[in-house]
């Protein structure tokens, strides 16, 4: 939990978007389709972190 966490969040989602136009750019559907899985979950876990601190407040 923490600053950590937060980060690792962050640098999935960016890798997700990355991943999503580079599929997107090469017609890749699997890249493309990657691409948001990894931003859905870094997503997912970041609402986690939120609800931690919230509870923590």
């Amino acid at each position: 939990m923490g600053t950590d966490d937060k980060a690792r969040n962050t640098a999935e989602n960016w890798q997700g978007k990355a991943k999503e136009a580079a599929g997107s750019a090469t017609g890749d559907r699997d890249l493309e389709a990657e691409g948001k899985t990894d931003q859905s979950t870094s997503k997912l876990k970041q609402a986690g972190e939120n609800v931690k601190d919230a509870f923590k407040s």
